[in-house]
This record gives C-alpha cells, structure tokens and sequence, in this order.
C-alpha cells in the first residue's frame, strides 16, 4: 500500500520552483516567478508596523477582519461595480491561491466538469485535482493580438455536467484583458447551464494601451453567479504577505466558502490585514500610476526581446510576456529555457507548464517583468550578449531534447 494519497500523485512540483533553484545557483536574473523586487508602498508598510505594535497579532475573525471587509466592499463597489455586504459576501483568505481552492472544495462535487480557458495559470490543475473536477479546455488564440477564443468551442465545452467556468482576467500567462462581449457570451453560457463563474482577478490594476478590466459579476444578474477572487499581492507589491479574499453576492454560496475557508487556513495574517485597509483606500492616482510603471517594463522588455530574435505576445494587462523562440532554437521549451539560465543567466518559465497537452506549449518560454528597471536593462544586456556568443555544437545552441512533460503543476506566485 502507498504512504501518499492518489490525489497528490495527478500533479507535480512547479516548475517554477525549479526554474527560481537554478537561477538562483548560477547568481542569474529571475524573470521566471512573477514577484517584484522592489518594496511596497512606505505607507502600507508603516500600517503593517502599526498594526503589530498595536497588538493585532492574535486571530482576526475566521472570515476576516471587520475594518478589511467593509474597506474591501467599498473598494469593489468603487471599481467592479458591484454592491457587497461585508458582513454576508466576503471572505478573506490566504491569498488568491487559498481562495481558489476554497471555493472549489465548496462549490464542485467529484465528477462535475470545470471550464478553462488554456493556456492556464498552472494552479489550476491541482485545485480541479484535489476537489476531485474534470477540466475541459478552451483555447485562446495566441497569433491574434487579443488573444480570442472560439464562441463555438466554448459552447461545445459546456453541458448539463459544467459546474463552473474559470475566467482569469487579465490573464496570466497572456496578459489578454476579456472584452464584455466575450464576458457576456460567457454569462449567458452560465444562465443557460446554471454553472458557476469563478474570476481569478488578481491584476485587475494592471492593464495598458486604454484595455479596461470588466469584472464579470458587474454584468446583469451575474453577481450572484460570479465568485470574484483578488488579493492583495500583485497590486500592492506584497506578494509574500498572503491576504486575498473571494467574494459572492449569494448568502449560501459564500458561506459554503467560508466553511472550507475555515478548516483550510482558519484565517489569514491578522496584522496584514489591519494593513490592508490602508492600501483598499488608495485613489486613482496610485493604480494609474503603477499601471503605467509597468507599462514602461513590458515595453522595455518587449524591445529587448523582438531585438534578440524573440517573436513576443503583446500582453493587453497583468506582468507576463510569452515568447516564441523557435528563431532562436529547435529545442523544446524546457531544454531551451534551462540553457538559457546557464549560457546568459536569465529565468524564464517553459510554456508547457501552461497547457494541458505540453507539446502546445513547447515553442514558448513565459518571461516575467515585475522587476526594478534597471533589473530588466540588465537582462536585456544579459541576452544581447548571449545572442552574441558562439553557438555550443548545433547551429541553434543545442540540439533536440527532452523538456518539460505530464500533467500541469502548481506554482507559486499566485497572489
């Protein structure tokens, strides 16, 4: 008899995880895991410093601090347009990561079919996995500069069986922003088949070139059919702090969040909380501000990239570019993206941790710029001088070999 459960054997370690290991034995440039290198906001960390001096260090309310969720409903009613009762519709979790998986241990039952669109964050599959759901894929179209989907293969995908949709926009790894036309054909999808919409809106702050974020529960009727799950990380530079939360406009369904919230984590860290609040009342100003910080870091890398003999995706929001290299090399991604950590110390992510079937991914590598400037000039120069170098053996750097395989893995830069 085996010591581990089946459950944990339909997935494998990130690798992400292994991809930060490397990089970080060869002292390189990690482009790989989607966390800034630079601090948060001075004021957030002062509340934080606030907020353990002033004894909050004990456990807030399973659900989440009172003072979070009334700043969190009003912030979402600011900017999703969507009216929740802190007390009845929101729950704070362990980050998005946490928020994911409760709700998917509360809402879909062994058997019942989940909708993604792929390529897919890769945690993804480990929630369907532990919650016991088949995911059916839908695929965006990487030639097209937004990245759409095919309405009839979407509808294919839905039957009597669909429990939920996962919609992750803005989308890591494209950075594709879903237009409201594509969110309404999606609702519509939900009505018909009484399926659940999860939105994973973690970079909802993070758009450019004009994109505008949607969230699909402001859309007619769809908050009670639409858990909205956001965190704290990836807008306010805290990714380590571990506060997200999933909203329902449904008594029932967000206490059946709660309830799996509970016996997860019983709550999330009590004093980042009290801090929290003071990043939930930042002004336009500020979310305008970071939007446009990395909109100067994609285009820095975007130039740098296309320049080395990269074909770049041009990401419409959220901090993620991915690169065809098939100009570069034959290799697979895998093999690819490892050399490239020993030869010009720059980390990036093989792109078949983003598909169900690898081979899909295997032209791709996924480059991550939350990064200081300086950082990103820096493996901009990293890879020109790369570029630069003799080739090792075959004229591509390296001849074919065995990359990255099997079932999508979890990774760990979820917010």
């Amino acid at each position: 008899m085996s010591r581990t459960a089946q459950r944990v054997s339909l997935f494998q370690e990130s690798v992400i995880r292994e991809m930060t290991r490397l990089v970080q034995q060869e002292g390189g440039i990690n482009l790989a895991q989607g966390f800034p290198d630079f601090d948060p906001p001075q004021e957030l960390l002062e509340a934080a410093q606030r907020a353990l001096a002033e004894g909050y260090n004990q456990y807030a309310i399973t659900w989440g601090d009172a003072d979070f969720r009334a700043a969190l409903a009003e912030k979402m009613e600011r900017y999703q347009g969507v009216r929740y009762d802190p007390d009845r519709h929101l729950t704070v979790t362990c980050g998005a990561t946490e928020a994911m998986m409760a709700t998917m241990l509360a809402t879909v039952n062994p058997g019942e079919e989940v909708v993604v669109f792929e390529p897919f964050y890769e945690n993804y599959g480990p929630d369907a996995a532990l919650s016991g759901a088949r995911l059916r894929y839908v695929r965006l179209d990487l030639s097209r500069p937004d990245f759409p989907y095919d309405p009839r293969e979407l509808e294919r995908a839905f039957s009597r069986n669909t429990k939920a949709i996962v919609v992750n926009t803005p989308h890591n790894p494209t950075g594709k922003v879903f237009r409201r036309e594509e969110l309404e054909h999606i609702a519509d999808l939900c009505r018909h088949y009484d399926a659940l919409a999860v939105t994973d809106e973690v970079y909802e702050h993070i758009l450019y070139d004009g994109a505008q974020h949607v969230s699909l529960a402001s859309l007619p009727g769809m908050a009670r059919w639409t858990v909205t799950i956001s965190s704290m990380s990836k807008t306010y530079s805290v990714t380590g702090w571990r506060v997200g939360w999933a909203a329902v406009a449904d008594e029932a369904l967000a206490g059946a969040i709660r309830k799996a919230h509970d016996f997860l984590t019983v709550g999330a860290p009590a004093p980042l909380q009290r801090a929290g609040v003071v990043a939930l009342g930042f002004g336009g100003a500020y979310y305008r501000e970071m939007a446009a910080s990395y909109q100067r870091r994609r285009d820095l890398l975007l130039s740098a990239l296309q320049e080395v003999g990269f074909r770049p995706t041009v990401p419409q929001g959220a901090y993620y570019i991915m690169a065809d290299f098939t100009g570069l090399s034959s290799e697979d991604d895998g093999t690819f993206a490892r050399r490239l950590i020993r030869e010009a110390g720059v980390a990036t992510v093989p792109g078949s941790s983003f598909f169900h079937d690898s081979s899909s991914g295997r032209r791709y590598v996924r480059f991550a710029y939350p990064k200081r400037e300086q950082t990103l000039q820096e493996a901009a120069r990293r890879l020109r001088a790369w570029l630069r170098r003799p080739p090792v053996g075959k004229a591509d750097r390296g001849g074919l070999a065995q990359g990255c395989r099997g079932t999508p893995s979890r990774a760990v830069e979820r917010g």
